[in-house]
């Protein structure tokens, strides 16, 4: 039932973004609030289960590119840079910058998420080091200049003024980290 909702309220996520009430979510499943109360206390813990469903939906993903045998080095870093699974295309993540106010546990489970699971990209960093495929440079620089491009990019309001959509700064984000660390001639 807790994967069904949280499905459910991925699926009113990509239409409302964070503004979505319960009412959405259970107009949407077709089901009584109440029903979904008896799963998430409120809307705060439902935000806190979604955020790390969407997260492991995304490890998920990294993972499907990381074990990729068909894929140098380079190709990986920049798909699991830029990774987006199926269910998060079309989400509108320009009105993420109210989660710091409005749900500080959703904020601080973003931080934290953002900030753990690097290490499959470390070691396909520092292997593309050690191959020459990359110059040599900090790696956990990398990741802390990453993950503040991320942050703000989702929360600094930047996709609202800039009328940007989210996959589409994500990949030029990509280009240009990626771009910076390859190997010149």
């Amino acid at each position: 039932m807790k994967e069904r909702i949280l499905e459910g309220a991925l699926e009113v996520f990509r239409e409302k973004g964070a503004k979505f009430t319960m009412d959405d979510i259970a107009t949407s499943m077709k089901m009584s609030k109440k029903t979904i109360y008896t799963v998430f206390r409120d809307k705060n813990e439902l935000m806190c289960d979604l955020m790390d469903y969407a997260f492991d939906l995304i490890k998920a993903a990294e993972d499907e590119i990381y074990y990729d045998d068909s894929l140098t080095t380079v190709e990986k870093i920049r798909k699991i840079l830029a990774v987006l699974p199926e269910s998060h295309c079309g989400v509108d993540y320009s009105g993420m910058n109210q989660l710091a106010e409005k749900y500080p546990k959703v904020y601080a489970k973003l931080q934290y998420r953002l900030a753990t699971g690097w290490d499959k990209t470390f070691e396909l960093l520092n292997n593309g080091i050690n191959n020459g495929d990359f110059r040599k440079f900090d790696v956990e620089l990398f990741k802390i200049m990453y993950e503040a491009i991320l942050e703000r990019l989702l929360l600094g309001g930047y996709l609202e003024t800039a009328g940007k959509d989210y996959p589409k700064a994500l990949n030029d984000i990509v280009d240009i980290m990626v771009d910076g660390i390859i190997k010149g001639e």
